[in-house]
């Protein structure tokens, strides 16, 4: 889907301009977004299993909910908007847990320029898998993984992306610091 954004410099100070995602994309504005790793209390991560039909890094197990910020949204209300619309799940937002931002910059061979600000939240999820629903367009299935897979991206095909490892190493870190 093709929503209005804010453009923002690659510092992440306002611009003033809103665009098109696509857009965006187009011309490599930053922008920013909101990535969440649901986890368990058992050492468990939810992976989502991007739609075939995604334009960049179709059919990966990726992270549990991520998507874009909309024009004028504030960052707390796009995470708890993206978990609903992705998986179906309520989060109140005293149980998102903001671990940083991190500047992603990747040129995607379809002509994608991603410039965009992720801003990092985990969340411990107590609903049981099967109680949540997919947006068919961006979520092929849901699954528990060991958390320990965030460290071993390396060796893995189609799960998560070995040149984001210490990314997910971070997350993992933080997450067991969490849980202690």
């Amino acid at each position: 889907m093709d929503e209005l954004i804010d453009i923002i410099t690659s510092e992440g100070k306002p611009t003033g301009k809103t665009a098109l995602k696509s857009e965006a994309h187009k011309n490599g504005w930053f922008h920013a977004t909101v990535h969440i790793w649901l986890f368990t209390k058992d050492k468990k991560i939810l992976l989502q299993k991007r739609a075939i039909t995604k334009k960049v890094f179709p059919g990966l197990w990726d992270i549990s909910v991520a998507g874009h910020v909309g024009a004028g949204e504030a960052i707390l209300t796009a995470a708890k908007r993206e978990i609903f619309e992705e998986i179906g799940l309520h989060i109140e937002e005293k149980n998102l847990i903001k671990i940083g931002t991190r500047i992603h910059q990747v040129s995607h061979p379809n002509g994608i320029r991603d410039n965009e600000h992720h801003h990092v939240f985990i969340a411990e999820l107590k609903t049981p898998v099967s109680k949540l629903t997919m947006q068919p367009e961006e979520v092929a299935g849901l699954k528990l993984w060991n958390l320990k897979v965030l460290k071993e991206t390396k060796n893995l095909e189609n799960i998560l992306l070995p040149r984001f490892h210490e990314y997910y190493v971070t997350v993992y870190d933080k997450i067991i610091s969490h849980l202690k």
